[in-house]
């Protein structure tokens, strides 16, 4: 860090490298999409850069560099809604093998209808808790807020997950007569 502060720019790949492919499957968690992941990864890695300076070094670069991923992705998602309609966002590239391209088209419908369930702030911690197994006061650190913050969302995240899940292993119900 010191000699990227120095003026040795070429020291900041060495900087991040460790933390790329993490950067990487946390923005395209909470992006659904691996293009907008990249970008996300890029505009990342250049905010961290930009604003090195404002480090504080007595806290955890990892998270401040993944608290980075968070807003960026945050902004890449509302633009997108903005920008286009849900299944134009998500809607596959040409199909190699159209049955593989419609179980995968399945999934992410499934992925992203359950993740819809949950909002923004639920969703960031429970990618960030559960998939990213991040702590809970690293949590609160990435996003900002409090750890009983992070519990709370994420207990209720869980929660409606669950609750849509075993709807759908068991099945629409039946009516009673």
């Amino acid at each position: 860090m010191e000699l990227v502060l120095s003026g040795h720019t070429e020291a900041f790949e060495a900087l991040v490298r460790p933390y790329r492919s993490c950067l990487l499957g946390l923005a395209h968690r909470l992006t659904g999409n691996i293009e907008e992941a990249k970008e996300a990864g890029q505009e990342t890695l250049l905010k961290a850069f930009r604003y090195l300076r404002s480090f504080d070094r007595e806290k955890s670069f990892k998270n401040w560099l993944l608290g980075i991923a968070v807003n960026v992705c945050r902004s890449l998602v509302r633009a997108r809604i903005k920008a286009a309609s849900f299944d134009q966002a998500f809607s596959a590239s040409a199909p190699d093998d159209p049955t593989r391209l419609l179980q995968d088209k399945e999934m992410r419908s499934h992925l992203m209808d359950c993740l819809e369930l949950l909002s923004s702030r639920e969703r960031e911690v429970f990618l960030l808790r559960d998939l990213e197994q991040r702590n809970i006061h690293e949590t609160a650190g990435i996003i900002g807020c409090s750890s009983l913050s992070v519990r709370v969302h994420l207990s209720r995240a869980r929660k409606k997950l669950a609750e849509r899940l075993s709807g759908t292993l068991r099945g629409p119900r039946e009516e009673k007569p």
